[in-house]
């Protein structure tokens, strides 16, 4: 913005009382080279202006000193024209002959108007120097000085035309317009690179009182509306357009000279040269500079109390001084943890640096990332599919349920064999005993028969021989009868273990038709229960669940499910069970597409007591499937089903891939179809296998997982909850009908069973007779052969053969003992078996609900890692532009970084010098808790602590301090504002004496190109100011020792002598010549052009009533002609 002055340098000597723009008095920029003389010291009234202000602190203030604003008197005046009056006259004598220049900024290039006063529209433009608007009286030559008042933001009473805008509309109409184009150029040009070579000001205003601005570029582009930007634009190219030596009316002219009183022509040249508002300004300075002496006057009053305050705080601390060692330590720590975030940062800035060249490193490698990204989705896909199996494979408490009854079973048959040993260990007993007695009698025999050998007679013999024969004949009957007995035995135990499998078989089978029943008594229930609620088959509590879910905020879309309800079987006879088989898990799933909502939705099913439902966590992918299904005559899971809604469908195919997941009958069926099909796929068959054929050509088959016995078995059916009933009713009685007939065969297998155990009881305990017979048949046989033989010698040699078999008889029966214990223990340790087994089984049904939820958990991983794969992929298709976005971002940190380093560093050395620790700021901050712990133990018993006192201390310092140091500062800014404002009001009398001087200079001057004397009187002390003009009559009449008063001068005279007093300080002067005869006309026009051109970068807007005729004008001047008084008129006619 250019700097305008407040001085008497001016590009013409009529510039002597232009008004300066600025509102402050640039002291610094007053004297040009020739006025820079040595001042004397004001006196008289200047002494009391300047009165000093003691700097001591002690000192009170005066508040009351007075200021003399018109404080010269005549001497000075006098003494001061003297000293500058030749200095003036030279310099407007050598501006006489130098032309002026164009301005480059800060005049109207053209004015256009619409509906304005007597206008309806007229536009022309002005000429860069000297402009005349002439016309006949009526033709709106003053409506052009209104229009650019208001324009430039004037008030509408200042232009004597109206009191208010609405005034200015023309006659009918209801909205005016008034748009002026300032010139925009040069080095001081303001905005240029918004407004460019010119700026448009459209001001526009209706009846009802409204106006507006509309400030626009060269370009016709809207820059503002507001009028700041007015008042910021007349500012910076000093246009006043409120000020009247700027722009004169026709009625101020007229009036001026004729009807002011000295007085007002005194104020008129004050306001004209601002020179008021500047006194004005002083005086509001004064009147706060001793307001504020007055509030320092009060506040030095405060300052005792304050020391008193800080006295008494440094008591107290200086008797906590013992804890100064541990806050020593305590500021150490505190410097040392403020260097440790320091060096924190610094690794942090490594860090970056080192993210950006790694980031840098990573660019080569995005396609290797987006080939790994979609092998990843790949992969996370089979994993679902995967786990998704597992998931629906696991087999429920049913069967481990017969494992358990299958072990317990075995156990028992192990009992029964282990209670059969330890019969036969009895029998072995009981044998091993009587080998035992029957060896002891056969000693007893050789003793006998070594007694009797002398004694024995031939009738003896004979007896003992017929006894040996009946012997015989007894030990062969019972062998006899020992094979027959066996063979019964051995019949009648296979009776016995085939009726025991049969009655087994039965159980079982009875067991399972038990279980029917329950099972039809549980559908029917279901079927009740589906009639009041629906979604009684996807889980408890549902239809309150559903309501939670529509009224929870989520922050994607509300969840979808059950997954089920969107889901029907077209054929539920055929492949209703298989399919509610393996999709039973997402049939009663849900589906949401934030992450976030997830853990929500977790815990409304949990609290519902539906913790073990799937939830699934996928976004709103309408997809595309068709490419990836077979062809249309292999049946397929999706082709088996309807899904009335899409996005389930796509949830189905993206978790259970059903477009691709076969169906088939049987076994067979479904390898002949994946055969056929040629690639890799999967099959479910209706019998229960799950087929896989691998893409290097492999195939693999494995069982399905039993069907849940949940109430998901109402899925699927096909049937609504009336026609569910009946079936199950139908069935139910069927199935009970089995019961009662399997229940029969039961009874009747039970009652058989018994009857053939007791007869394989029998025919055991007959075996043992017959062995007992057959063991006492020996030994009889034995002793009565022993007798037969008492004459030979070799009885007792037969008798000593006869305990060694027995002997050797007990030696067998002891090697049975032995395999019988091996056999035992064998069976036992196989019970132990069976018993681990049992426990583990045991184990697995208490953890069979965990690991099902572990399935189930990993089954919502394994989707959470393919949602994130799938984001990975899309993530990595346009990862090559945002790796390189990335890298400037992380340059870009690593310099954010690097500025919060220096910053950090910056603050830490303002708060101590530098402190090399490579401890981390937690070590140092627990350190800092226990020093801090220490000081208020011991600060406890001081009644505050060490950090508490020092803070009060320096609190109360720092009050004190601050107080006499703002005092202080107060009163020395107090003192300077005074100093500086006395010399300003010094300086601004000065500018007015230069005024002054130079409009009496310039006045006498203009006077004398008619051959008039005049000369302006200024009376500073009581604020007038006179005009005397002598005139070439009077001086010829009366010797020019009489000056006439301007009220008594003709009209042309007066005409003259207002041009003269002015002389184009003056921008625009309306009708200055109107009562001017054509000498006096000649003349003032003359020497305004004349001035206007000697004037540097100035535009001037002249308005005259009177022809141009006999005017001579140059290239500088433009006439423009106004047409005859007829309203509506269009465009300005103008020549020149």
């Amino acid at each position: 913005m250019p700097k305008r002055r407040a001085t008497a340098d001016s590009d013409d000597e009529g510039s002597v009382i232009s008004s300066p723009a600025s509102k402050r008095a640039r002291t610094e920029e007053y004297d040009d080279d020739d006025s820079q003389q040595e001042r004397k010291p004001t006196r008289k009234g200047k002494a009391a202006a300047r009165r000093q202000v003691a700097d001591d602190d002690d000192e009170d203030l005066d508040a009351d000193q007075d200021v003399e604003m018109n404080g010269d008197d005549g001497d000075d005046d006098e003494e001061f024209e003297n000293r500058y009056t030749k200095t003036v006259l030279e310099a407007m004598a050598a501006k006489r002959n130098v032309a002026g220049g164009i301005a480059e900024h800060g005049i109207i290039e053209s004015i256009e108007m619409h509906q304005f006063m007597c206008h309806k529209y007229l536009t022309f433009s002005f000429g860069p120097q000297i402009n005349f608007i002439i016309g006949h009286n009526g033709s709106g030559k003053s409506a052009v000085l209104s229009a650019i008042t208001v324009a430039l933001g004037g008030k509408a009473n200042s232009t004597g035309r109206a009191n208010g805008l609405k005034s200015f509309i023309r006659e009918g109409q209801s909205v005016a317009e008034v748009t002026i184009q300032i010139k925009n150029q040069g080095e001081e040009a303001y905005k240029p690179k918004e407004y460019g070579k010119s700026i448009v000001i459209t001001r526009k205003f209706t009846k009802d009182g409204s106006s507006s601005w509309k400030i626009k570029s060269k370009d016709g582009r809207l820059i503002s509306s507001k009028k700041e930007e007015l008042a910021a634009i007349c500012d910076h190219m000093n246009i006043q357009v409120d000020n009247p030596m700027n722009v004169l009316t026709q009625d101020a002219a007229r009036q001026f000279l004729s009807a002011s009183h000295p007085s007002d022509k005194y104020k008129f040249f004050l306001r004209g040269t601002q020179l008021s508002q500047l006194s004005e300004e002083y005086t509001t300075c004064l009147e706060n500079i001793d307001h504020t002496t007055k509030v320092l006057n009060q506040k030095k009053e405060a300052l005792p109390d304050l020391r008193v305050s800080y006295k008494e705080a440094l008591s107290r601390y200086e008797e906590a001084s013992k804890a100064r060692d541990q806050k020593k330590k305590v500021d150490e720590l505190k410097k040392e943890l403020a260097w440790s975030f320091v060096h924190d940062k610094g690794n942090q800035l490594q860090d970056a640096v080192d993210a950006a060249a790694k980031q840098e490193r990573r660019l080569p490698k995005v396609e290797e990332g987006l080939q790994a990204a979609e092998a990843l989705f790949e992969s996370e896909s089979n994993a679902v599919t995967t786990a998704e199996e597992a998931y629906s494979t696991l087999n429920g408490v049913d069967d481990l349920n017969n494992q358990k009854r299958d072990l317990t079973d075995k156990m028992r048959k192990n009992r029964a064999v282990l209670n059969e040993l330890s019969s036969e260990r009895k029998a072995m007993d009981d044998s091993f005993r009587s080998t035992k007695v029957t060896i002891a009698d056969i000693q007893r025999q050789i003793d006998f028969e070594n007694r009797r050998l002398a004694s024995d007679t031939q009738a003896k013999r004979d007896e003992s021989r017929r006894q040996v024969d009946e012997a015989n004949e007894r030990l062969k009957a019972a062998k006899d009868s020992l094979p027959e007995i066996l063979q019964k035995m051995r019949e009648a135990d296979a009776k016995v273990q085939e009726v025991k499998q049969t009655g087994e078989a039965k159980e079982a089978e009875l067991k399972t038709a038990r279980e029917s029943v329950q099972h039809d008594q549980h559908m029917i229930r279901q079927a009740n229960d589906q009639e009041s609620d629906r979604y009684v088959a996807y889980g408890r509590n549902m239809p309150q669940l559903l309501e939670r879910i529509k009224r929870q905020k989520w922050y994607g879309e509300m969840p979808l499910g059950p997954l089920g309800v969107h889901v029907k079987c077209k054929d539920p006879e055929q492949w209703g069970e298989l399919l509610r088989k393996q999709l039973g898990n997402m049939l009663t799933a849900f589906s949401v597409t934030d992450p976030r909502d997830n853990r929500i939705l977790k815990d409304m099913l949990k609290s519902s007591g539906n913790e073990n439902l799937l939830v699934i966590i996928t976004e709103r992918d309408m997809f595309d499937f068709s490419s990836g299904e077979p062809p249309s005559h292999m049946l397929t899971v999706l082709r088996a089903l309807e899904i009335s809604d899409p996005f389930v469908l796509r949830i189905l195919i993206n978790q259970s891939r059903i477009e691709k997941m076969f169906l088939a009958k049987t076994r067979r069926e479904g390898e002949e179809m994946m055969r056929s099909y040629g690639r890799a796929g999967t099959a479910w068959t209706a019998d229960g296998f799950l087929l896989r054929r691998f893409p290097e050509g492999g195939e693999s088959t494995s069982p399905l997982g039993k069907a849940r016995n949940d109430n998901t078995s109402q899925l699927l059916t096909g049937r609504d909850s009336a026609a569910q009933r009946r079936h199950f009713n139908e069935k139910m009685k069927n199935d009970e009908a089995e019961v009662q007939r399997i229940q029969a065969e039961v009874r009747e297998l039970k009652t058989k069973y018994m009857t053939v155990r007791g007869e394989l009881d029998t025919l055991k305990t007959a075996e043992k007779r017959a062995h007992t017979t057959v063991n006492q048949a020996q030994n009889k046989l034995r002793q009565l052969e022993d007798a037969a033989q008492e004459d030979m010698p070799a009885n007792v040699a037969g008798l000593e053969a006869a305990r060694k078999d027995a002997e050797a008889e007990k030696e067998n029966i002891e090697k049975q003992f032995v395999d019988h214990n091996q056999r035992k223990t064998e069976i036992e340790n196989e019970q132990k078996g069976y018993q681990t087994k049992l426990d583990e089984v045991r184990a697995q049904l208490s953890d069979h609900d965990e690991y099902r939820r572990q399935l189930q958990d990993n089954v919502e991983k394994a989707a959470e890692r393919r949602l994130k794969a799938n984001h990975e992929l899309k993530y990595m298709q346009g990862k090559l532009d945002e790796e390189r976005t990335k890298l400037t971002e992380f340059q870009n940190t690593a310099s954010v970084i690097q500025e919060e380093f220096e910053v950090w560093t910056t603050k830490a050395l303002e708060f101590c010098p530098r402190v090399e620790t490579h401890r981390s700021h937690e070590e140092i901050q627990r350190n800092l808790d226990s020093t801090n712990a220490a000081l208020k133990e011991r600060e406890k018993r001081q009644g505050a602590t060490v950090e508490e006192i020092l803070e009060e201390l320096n609190k109360a310092k720092a009050v004190l301090q601050t107080a006499e140091q703002e005092w202080r500062h107060m009163v020395k800014l107090n003192k300077q504002l005074k100093s500086s404002l006395m010399t300003r009001l010094a300086r601004w009398q000065e500018f007015r004496r230069h005024i002054a001087l130079r409009c009496k200079l310039v006045f006498q001057f203009n006077l004398s190109h008619r051959g008039y004397y005049g000369k302006v009187l200024f009376d500073h002390d009581k604020g007038t100011l006179q005009l005397k003009v002598q005139t070439d009559d009077v001086a010829a009449t009366q010797g020019g020792s009489r000056d006439k008063d301007p009220r008594s001068l003709s009209g042309g005279e007066k005409s003259f002598s207002t041009i003269c007093f002015y002389r184009l300080p003056l921008r625009c002067l309306d009708e200055f010549d109107v009562f001017m005869d054509a000498v006096n006309r000649r003349i003032s026009m003359k020497m305004m052009i004349e001035t206007a051109n000697q004037s540097d970068k100035k535009q001037y807007v002249l308005i005259t009533p009177q022809d141009m005729n006999n005017i001579t004008v140059g290239n500088s001047v433009r006439v423009h002609r106004m047409t005859d008084p007829e309203r509506g008129q269009g465009t300005l006619a103008f020549s020149g």
